[in-house]
Formats: structure tokens, sequence, C-alpha cells
């Protein structure tokens, strides 16, 4: 958990703003670029937060055509990416509000179904890897809204404390705080649910 993975394309702010004038002035190419940066980043947190692959998808897609659109609101003392996430989550919340009698129901079979071939051996890679996901989401499970926030920015993101900070308009202190918390409580997770453990186990020895 406390290894970090840096990725290797990072776009500067002021490359960001040269494509945010460039997107004003009707440039298809910077808004092109601007989207393909933003667009894994973005889906993979949503993905995280709402656990449903249609859901962060049809988000994602949402909050990019609402940042372009309203893209002469923004304001440039702000990275684009806050602004972007703040806009998505605006959006999941209107679309959870609308659609929460249909995934409730769903979620309910897809965790009936999942129960029923939980004694099988895992026999591969994929298998193995499905099984992390299932037990990372257990843990996170285990924190608060507000926790299981910070902890996707900063772990999957690799979002900086100032970001998230900037993000939910908190201070640097309190996110650290959070951090701290959550990684209690997510390691509390592992030793309580057996089968949490098991998966977390098979992924590291396979």
């Amino acid at each position: 958990m406390a290894k970090r993975v840096v990725h290797s394309t990072v776009m500067t702010a002021k490359h960001e703003r040269g494509l945010i004038k460039q997107i004003l002035a009707g440039n298809r190419q910077a808004a092109e670029e601007l989207v393909k940066h933003h667009q894994p980043s973005l889906y993979a947190y949503m993905l995280r937060m709402s656990g449903r692959a249609e859901v962060a998808e049809d988000v994602t897609q949402e909050a990019l055509v609402r940042a372009l659109t309203h893209l002469p609101r923004y304001d440039e003392r702000f990275r684009f990416s806050t602004w972007l996430f703040t806009i998505a989550k605006r959006v999941h919340v209107n679309a959870c509000q609308r659609l929460a009698p249909a995934y409730d129901s769903e979620f309910v079979e897809h965790e009936a179904s999942k129960s029923e071939g939980r004694g099988a051996l895992v026999s591969s890679t994929a298998e193995r890897r499905a099984n992390l996901e299932d037990a990372l989401k257990v843990a996170l499970e285990f924190l608060s809204p507000e926790q299981r926030e910070i902890v996707v920015l900063f772990y999957q993101l690799q979002w900086s404390v100032d970001q998230i900070g900037e993000y939910l308009d908190m201070p640097t202190g309190t996110i650290k705080s959070h951090l701290h918390r959550a990684r209690s409580r997510m390691r509390l997770a592992f030793e309580q649910d057996e089968r949490v453990a098991t998966h977390i186990r098979e992924a590291l020895l396979g």
C-alpha cells in the first residue's frame, strides 16, 4: 500500500494552460489532447468510487463534455484536473440519486452470484487479480466516503496532498490525518476478513 506508482506522462500546468487557450480559440486537436490526457485518470477515479464500469464510463464522458462546454468559466488559478473532477463528482451524485434503486438491485444480484462460486480454486492470474480487486473493495468499505475518496486520489491517481486539499477544500494536515486513519482501518479489514486476507496472499504469491 505504501508504494506509489509514478506515471511517465505528466502534463505541466503551463502546457495545460496553453491547451486551454488553444481550445478557446477553436483548436479541436488541443481539445483532443486535453481529453486524452485526463480521461484515463478520471475514469479510474469514477470506477473506484462507483464500483461500476458503465457508471464510470457515463460519468466520465458527461463530465468531459460539460468541462469543454463550460471551459470559458474555468479559473486558471486552479489545476484543470481539480475542476474536472469536481464536475464529475456532481454528475455522479446526480446519477446515483436518479438510478439508486436499479443500482442497488443489480448489486445484490451480483454479490449473490459471486457467493455461489467462492469455493472454487483460484487457477489463473486473471482470477487472482479479480479477487484482489474484490478484496480491495471490501477494505475500502471499511472507510468513510471521505477517506475512501482521499485514498483513491492519493494511491490510485497519485495526486499530491496539496492537490487533494485544493480539490476537497481541506488543509493538508487534515488530508494526511485521513490517510493515516484510512491505512489503519484498511489493515484492520485485512486482519478481520479471512477472505480478504486470502485474496491478498494469493495475489502476492501468484
